[in-house]
């Protein structure tokens, strides 16, 4: 009887899993495995509540959805690595499938792994094309391991044959007398965001299928629309891989139209950042394109960089956003690029100290698309424009129009009509002392065309 171990760790799914589908053709009995890991618990801003409470979810919809096909999950707590080696021997397992990963971590975890198994005489099978669309490293330009701009990588990433979805196995028999820890429920989840989505392949199928039904046609036209809320709300699946990449890009050409076509780019550019991290890790904490900022640091800064987190800045957009993001764990993507933009551009405030907060509250919290994002936002980045700032009222204007995002994440102003909204500092005195509404942390240079610390404006 042949036996193999499928590690799972982005890829918290059953459908289009090569891992999966691979271990289930070359082997009898199957151990479903997911390793709690202590190094990633430990380390600071990646074991959120809101991503924890998020992964309860996946796990146990996994579990539930190989119980009805005659397995179960196995879950343990400890070194990746040590557990997994540990399980192999326990279950006689001649082999190990897993998901490649594209951060530092997860190249060395696969270095550590192969290297204990191959003393033991087992082997590991990594699986590209599971985490993403296309795998960093399949499309590279003349001269360099990656690609350093979007627009040319994403030509190439399009004419790539992606592999046909594979559907979710039948049925599948797990060896008897492999010890589980209970799965972490939600419940026992301290400090998540009270309006955290749901977790797990089942929400994500459906998301997908209601997206795209009802939601791709208009997306190229409304995806910018704050209070529209008109975008998929994929990201946390796609990070924790309940949904598939690939089956994604599938479907949504399928659907087709500028809509469809608008949203194959989104997802591209989840596989551009990944492929820059993979050839880059240090990109995670050092700038890519170092420009020689010196960023403010002292008690002012500190004390407008708390006004930030907590939507207090005076600059309603940037306000509602960072509410958003505190009591859902997401935020709208316009709304993610202006909080940014108003940190690193206009407070001027390191990139690191604001991709470190959203590290901390986003349920789709992936280290190369947060950091990366925020590299562009900062200059620092892939962006061929690293003097670009947002202008929070100008943007507020274009993308909320009529009011209707800051009136939901920023109550206190309700009751003021757009466009005023968007500028409370310039109400009369009596009318202005109506809203519990802060005054700005800084002020616009010279009215809507530039920022005291920026270097242009959009």
């Amino acid at each position: 009887m042949n036996i193999a171990v499928v590690l799972y760790t982005s890829d918290l799914r059953l459908h289009d899993h090569p891992p999966l589908r691979a271990a289930l053709s070359s082997c009898d009995r199957i151990v479903p495995f997911f390793v709690r890991d202590r190094a990633v618990e430990s380390a600071p801003g990646f074991a959120s509540p809101n991503r924890r409470a998020f992964l309860a979810d996946c796990l146990a919809d996994l579990d539930s959805g190989l119980r009805e096909r005659g397995g179960r999950l196995v879950v343990r707590s400890g070194d990746v690595v040590a557990e997994t080696t540990a399980l192999v021997r326990e279950s006689d397992a001649d082999e190990v499938h897993m998901s490649a990963g594209v951060s530092a971590y997860a190249q060395a975890r696969e270095e550590r792994l192969r290297a204990a198994l191959e003393a033991e005489g087992r082997r590991l099978y990594v699986h590209d094309m599971v985490v993403n669309a296309v795998a960093p490293g399949a499309v590279t330009p003349a001269g360099s391991d990656h690609f350093a701009v979007f627009t040319p990588y994403f030509r190439r990433w399009a004419d790539v044959p992606l592999r046909p979805v594979g559907n979710a196995p039948r049925g599948l028999h797990v060896p008897d007398g492999i010890g589980s820890e209970p799965l972490p429920g939600r419940t026992a989840v301290t400090g998540a965001s009270p309006g955290l989505a749901r977790g797990g392949e089942t929400e994500a199928r459906r998301l997908l299928t209601t997206w795209l039904r009802s939601g791709i046609t208009r997306y190229e036209d409304v995806h910018d629309d704050l209070a529209g809320d008109a975008t998929s709300r994929l990201s946390p699946h796609l990070h924790f891989g309940s949904l598939s990449p690939t089956e994604a890009v599938h479907r949504a050409r399928a659907a087709g139209g500028p809509g469809g076509e608008a949203f194959v780019r989104q997802l591209c550019w989840r596989d551009f950042h990944h492929q820059v991290l993979a050839a880059r890790p240090a990109a995670a904490a050092e700038d890519y394109r170092p420009r020689q900022d010196r960023w403010r640091t002292g008690p002012a800064a500190e004390e407008e960089t708390e006004a930030w987190k907590e939507g207090r800045t005076g600059y309603p957009v940037v306000d509602a956003a960072m509410r958003q993001l505190r009591h859902e764990g997401w935020m709208h993507n316009r709304g993610r690029l202006l909080a940014a933009s108003f940190l690193a551009k206009t407070l001027y405030v390191d990139w690191r100290v604001g991709a470190r907060h959203f590290l901390d509250l986003l349920v789709d919290g992936d280290l190369a698309n947060n950091q990366l994002n925020w590299q562009w936002v900062a200059g620092t980045g892939t962006d061929t424009r690293p003097n670009r700032v947002l202008n929070p009222v100008r943007q507020g204007l274009r993308y909320d129009p009529e009011g209707r995002y800051v009136h939901r994440w920023v109550p206190e102003l309700a009751g003021l009509p757009a466009p005023r909204v968007h500028e409370p500092w310039r109400l009369s005195g009596p009318e202005r002392a109506r809203y519990d509404y802060p005054d700005p942390v800084v002020e616009l240079a010279d009215g809507l065309d530039r920022f005291r610390h920026g270097r242009g404006t959009e």
